[in-house]
């Protein structure tokens, strides 16, 4: 098949890494844009870049991934599935349409517990003691698509939230990959999320602290 990896942070890197050891074509990046600090752009290169440069993987970094330049970019890779990781932008219909199978995102949390940007810290912070991964076919909907996979690991009693992630980016990476192999064997089983048990993971402020 052939794949578009979208992912920004460390917690991807696992998965992007697991997608060229597959037999399958990863032929695209994309990615977060490097921001401005300052005035001055920052040049720093990120995990998910470095891998893309080892590896000659084309990088695409849009400011808005759904403006319609960006979706005609994406389409022109002619791609069979989006794999979405720790991204950090919210994909529209048009997005997710540029692959024939559409996108699936893979969430660090038991889903639907924990639907947001800080799934790891909130599990902790309310004292969890399993948690997981869980791979979902992409809807509009934030962290609310039918779940195609999920895996689950006791937490351990030190355990901080950058430990415990990157635990659990090992474990996504091995079920991304067995995802991916069922949407092209059509095997799939969608399982939709039960709404009225999920909880919200927003990104971390000062004040919760």
């Amino acid at each position: 098949m052939r794949l578009i990896m979208m992912g920004t942070g460390p917690f991807a890197v696992p998965t992007f890494r697991a997608l060229l050891a597959t037999r399958h074509s990863v032929v695209l990046l994309v990615t977060q844009p490097r921001r401005s600090v300052r005035g001055r752009r920052d040049r720093s290169a990120t995990p998910m870049r470095d891998v893309a440069v080892e590896r000659d993987v084309p990088i695409f970094d849009p400011e808005n991934v759904n403006q319609p330049e960006a979706c005609a970019q994406l389409r022109r890779h002619e791609a069979d599935l989006l794999i979405v990781a720790d991204y950090g932008q919210i994909l529209s219909r048009a997005a997710l349409a540029a692959a024939g199978h559409g996108g699936i995102n893979l969430h660090a949390s038991l889903l639907p517990k924990y639907r947001g940007a800080a799934p790891v810290n909130w599990a902790l912070y309310h004292g969890e003691t399993r948690t997981g991964v869980t791979v979902i076919q992409m809807t509009r909907a934030l962290d609310a698509g039918p779940a195609v996979a999920q895996s689950a690991v006791d937490v351990e009693p030190q355990e901080t939230a950058e430990a415990l992630e990157s635990r659990l980016a090992g474990l996504a990476a091995r079920l991304v990959v067995e995802t991916i192999d069922a949407v092209e064997a059509g095997t799939l089983r969608p399982l939709t999320q039960d709404n009225a048990r999920a909880t919200r993971a927003p990104r971390l402020k000062k004040s919760d602290g």
